[in-house]
């Protein structure tokens, strides 16, 4: 099996394939949606909301967090999530740069 080798991209691209791995999968698409529509750090109903087990979300949930759109805080057995605002906005900043560069058809 070969290497990535990221360290041959630069910083912005190699964080733009984190964000964007994070938000490959529809249930992590789901678990964002959830957290932007409740405003407020969410403790245990992430998985009543999804039709995955606990662990499942519990793995999407560390990709999210790993990604840094997502923060967490230990409140005794629990964890509760919420959007990382400061991210969050980076993410929207690097996003919308890559599709405002795009300003018309060159091919196809």
């Amino acid at each position: 099996m070969g290497l990535t080798k990221t360290e041959e991209f630069t910083k912005a691209q190699n964080e733009m394939a984190v964000l964007a791995k994070a938000l490959g999968h529809p249930a992590r698409i789901a678990i964002l949606q959830f957290l932007i529509k409740t405003k407020s750090c969410v403790c245990g109903d992430i998985v009543e909301e999804l039709p995955l087990s606990q662990s499942t979300v519990s793995q999407h949930l560390k990709e999210l967090k790993n990604a840094g759109l997502i923060k967490g805080d230990i409140e005794g057995p629990s964890v509760c999530y919420c959007i990382d605002e400061k991210t969050w906005s980076k993410a929207k900043a690097q996003l919308d740069k890559l599709f405002d560069s795009y300003k018309e058809p060159g091919c196809c």
